[in-house]
C-alpha cells in the first residue's frame, strides 16, 4: 500500500468514524390528513403532492429537511400512499424517507407514538405540518431547544384571530419525553390532546419569515402567487 492509499484510508475511517458520533437529526412531516377542504383537487392526488409555483410540497419539505441538516423524515400517509411512495422513491435525494400507511388515521400526536421505536435513542426530533409552507431559518430555533431544555419548542406565529397573540404554527422540536404526554385514545392530537398539558413545559419560538397553511383553497390560490422558493 502506498503512502497515498494509506493516507486516504485513513481520512475515510475518520469520515465514518465521524458519522458514528454525530447522530442523524429526524423529522415527522404529518402528511395525512383527508384534504377535504381542497376538494376536488385531492381526490386524485394527495395534499402533499399538490405543486407550488409548479413544485410539489412534498418536494419543498424534503429541501427545507435537507438545508438544515435533517436526513432521516417518517412521512405519515392514509389516502394515495401508492402516490406518495412512488414520488418518494424517485425524487428523494440526501434524505432518507420512511412512508408510514396508516389505514386507520392515528391523529397528528398518535402518529408520533405509534412510531416511537423509530425516535430510538435520540435526544430530539422535529414535527412539521406538511401543509404549511415556510421559509424560515429553522437553526436559531433548534438552538433555542437545546438551550431552553424544555419538552417542546413550538414555532408560534401570529394568531388570526383575536382570542391570543400567538398561535401554534405546525413546526415544532420535542425531546422523547413529549411522547409519554401522548394520550392512548386514538386519533391524538398534537394541539387538541398534548400542547394544553404541557403547560410550563414548553418554550415558544416566534416565527419571523414567510409562513404559510395551505390548506384551504384560498390560501393555496395565494401560495401560487406569494411563495417565495428559496434562496440560493
Amino acid at each position: 500500500m502506498t503512502r497515498t492509499q494509506s493516507a486516504r484510508l485513513d481520512q475515510s475511517n475518520q469520515s465514518n468514524d465521524l458519522a458514528q458520533l454525530v447522530p442523524p437529526m429526524k423529522a415527522f412531516l404529518l402528511a395525512a390528513g383527508h384534504g377535504t377542504r381542497l376538494r376536488p383537487l385531492t381526490d386524485s392526488v394527495p395534499k402533499c403532492l399538490l405543486p407550488v409555483r409548479g413544485v410539489p410540497i412534498l418536494q419543498i419539505w424534503l429541501e427545507i429537511c435537507r438545508r438544515h441538516g435533517i436526513d432521516q423524515v417518517l412521512v405519515n400517509v392514509h389516502a394515495h400512499a401508492n402516490a406518495v411512495r412512488a414520488f418518494v422513491d424517485k425524487e428523494s435525494k440526501d434524505v432518507e424517507v420512511h412512508v408510514c400507511e396508516e389505514p386507520v388515521l392515528l391523529g397528528s400526536a398518535g402518529t408520533l407514538l405509534g412510531n416511537r421505536e423509530w425516535i430510538g435513542s435520540d435526544s430530539l426530533f422535529w414535527v412539521f405540518y406538511a401543509d404549511v409552507l415556510t421559509t424560515e431559518n429553522l437553526t436559531p430555533m433548534l438552538e433555542t431547544h437545546k438551550k431552553r431544555r424544555q419538552i417542546a419548542t413550538l414555532g408560534v406565529c401570529e394568531a388570526v384571530t383575536p382570542s391570543s397573540n400567538l398561535a401554534f404554527s405546525g413546526i415544532m422540536v420535542g425531546s422523547p419525553a413529549l411522547l409519554d404526554f401522548v394520550p392512548r385514545q386514538i386519533p391524538a392530537d398534537i394541539g387538541f390532546h398534548v400542547l394544553p398539558t404541557l403547560a410550563g413545559r414548553m418554550a415558544a419560538y416566534r416565527i419571523s419569515s414567510y409562513l404559510l397553511d395551505i390548506g384551504t383553497p384560498e390560501n393555496y390560490n395565494a401560495a401560487q402567487v406569494a411563495w417565495p422558493g428559496f434562496s440560493s
